[in-house]
């Protein structure tokens, strides 16, 4: 343990002096690191492989039970910074860390083709931005029922802290990964035996309540961003584009909202 007085300190600097692209490329050309929040996010990452370099501890919450059982079985050159309240708290968020942060190397992604040979449900974010929403969707889809997820280049990173504190640190247990930049992915998809589902509100949509959805194999299930939705040309490549039924003149959800809706119909278990 080492007692820091001010976030000032250049030894906790990976805390306090890097945005979350910085971090991404914090080892460049070889990974980057992520900053998980809160003993649960930080306990399904190492659970997960994550490899912690150091954390940083508010002083009362080191004493709790929770936070030693975290750093039991920590490598000897693992830093354990702590510093009181009212130094530490100046981190931007810190008081939605429940008092401890931890910086880790990012583990190496699966391949694209890894997760949708392992796979009969999976999520499509295509330019979903908003890390909130991205969390929520992760926290969806471990919940009920999805195998994996993978998002285009242009949505937000599951590790960043918003994140992964949104999803509670499912993103550590719902295997994903990205892919690759300017790929026809529509064509991927089916090339590996995918029916694939985009969620848009047009004048062909059908309503996910069909049979015909459930009856399929393999579903990849294309949510679209925020602001615009789902590109046209992947709407027109797709088998089906659904919409979810509803009532008092409303006719869309936010896309958090929607994906729970859509996994916990299509992704039953029998």
């Amino acid at each position: 343990m080492i007692k820091i007085e001010s976030i000032d300190d250049s030894r906790v600097d990976i805390f306090t002096k890097y945005n979350e692209a910085q971090l991404y490329h914090y080892y460049e050309p070889n990974g980057g690191v992520f900053i998980a929040e809160t003993p649960e996010v930080i306990k399904r990452a190492l659970a997960r492989g994550a490899e912690p370099i150091a954390f940083l501890v508010e002083e009362k919450a080191y004493e709790s039970q929770v936070v030693q059982e975290l750093l039991a079985d920590l490598d000897e050159d693992v830093d354990v910074f702590v510093a009181e309240l009212n130094a530490i708290n100046k981190i931007t968020g810190f008081n939605l860390t429940r008092g401890v942060l931890a910086a880790c190397k990012r583990p190496d992604l699966p391949s694209v083709f890894e997760i949708l040979q392992s796979s009969k449900r999976v999520a499509i974010l295509e330019d979903v931005m908003n890390p909130t929403n991205v969390g929520a969707i992760f926290r969806s889809a471990a919940a009920l029922g999805v195998d994996g997820i993978i998002l285009t280049h242009d949505s937000a990173d599951p590790f960043y802290r918003r994140a992964a504190r949104v999803a509670m640190g499912t993103v550590f247990q719902v295997p994903w990964t990205y892919f690759d930049k300017g790929s026809d992915y529509v064509s991927a998809l089916k090339g590996e035996g995918y029916s694939v589902v985009s969620m848009a509100l047009k004048d062909n949509a059908i309503s996910l309540a069909e049979p015909v959805l459930k009856e399929q194999e393999k579903l990849a299930i294309v949510f679209g961003t925020e602001s615009t939705g789902i590109k046209q040309e992947t709407i027109d490549a797709s088998d089906f584009v659904t919409i979810i039924p509803m009532y008092h003149g409303v006719d869309s959800l936010n896309v958090a909202a929607a994906s729970a809706v859509t996994f916990w119909e299509l992704c039953k278990r029998d």
